[in-house]
């Protein structure tokens, strides 16, 4: 699809939305007049990993990045049918500006997807410059976050006060996005 072919696009879904948001780009509007208006909307990337017996509070802490003005990815959200999700998933980690690891109980000793994102997550970090944040481990619950997390990166509770670690989550970020731009 050539730009001509985009923006015709753009334009009839615009007589039908208000908006149209391509996702990591920005969202066009159109105005009463029929001018077209673009919104850059780069806002910062969190891919969430979790174990689905975890999937109540994966989707509590998307919704909540998004109210924050990041744009969270959660595959039950972002995952369309008929995608290939291990490649998905897998451009969806390298992609990001951070990854948010729920560990709990039921994510430390599970063996799966949950792991595998993480040891992937783990690859993509060893790419950043030391000081800069990309792998946030999260304790949902009182659990183990394994060894090989502990020895190089500190990890934040969201219990026993979900908000306070979501404050402190939030923070985090921020201040890392302020800091590389």
């Amino acid at each position: 699809m050539n730009a001509e072919e985009v923006a015709v696009l753009i334009c009839r879904s615009l007589e039908r939305s208000p908006t149209v948001e391509i996702a990591g780009l920005g969202t066009f509007t159109r105005d009463e007049t029929g001018k077209i208006s673009f919104h850059d909307l780069h806002r910062p990337s969190v891919f969430i990993a979790y174990a689905v017996e975890d999937v109540a509070q994966a989707e509590r802490l998307y919704a909540q990045l998004e109210a924050r003005g990041f744009e969270p990815w959660l595959d039950r959200k972002r995952l369309m049918p008929g995608q290939n999700w291990p490649l998905r998933i897998q451009e969806a980690i390298e992609g990001a500006d951070f990854f948010v690891a729920c560990f709990s109980r039921n994510s430390v000793g599970k063996r799966g997807g949950f792991q595998a994102e993480v040891r992937l997550a783990l690859e993509c970090a060893s790419r950043v410059p030391l000081d800069d944040v990309f792998l946030i481990p999260l304790r949902l619950d009182r659990c183990r976050v394994p060894a090989k997390i502990t020895r190089e990166t500190q990890y934040l509770d969201l219990f026993p006060d979900w908000d306070a670690g979501l404050d402190r989550l939030v923070r985090t970020m921020e201040k890392q996005r302020r800091r590389v731009n």
